[in-house]
């Protein structure tokens, strides 16, 4: 019994034929990784900065998608990653709102 360290791995494989496996892993590792970018890392930039930096992120979500049909956890980190960080987020949001009332 091969086992693996993700659990949306597992249930996306499940769920899904071989075919498809690829490209629902990568838009889900794109969108997680946008939201992430988005909440975390962002700043103001250029339209032209800001669609190159996305055009980026789409070229390297190709690599860290390998690892994810692979079995490694890289989708559930995300999924981590987005929660702490709009956490993060909003006591942040929460925390200015006070201080202005």
């Amino acid at each position: 019994m091969e086992t693996s360290f993700s659990l949306i791995y597992e249930l996306i494989l499940n769920y899904q034929d071989s075919i498809n496996v690829f490209w629902t892993f990568y838009i889900i590792n794109l969108v997680l990784a946008a939201i992430a970018y988005k909440l975390g890392f962002a700043k103001q930039l250029p339209t032209l900065k800001s669609v190159l930096v996305y055009i980026m992120l789409t070229v390297g979500m190709l690599v860290l998608n390998l690892f994810s049909i692979v079995g490694y956890p890289v989708t559930d980190s995300l999924i981590v990653i987005c929660a702490v960080l709009g956490l993060y987020r909003f006591r942040l949001h929460r925390e200015r709102k006070s201080k202005h009332a």
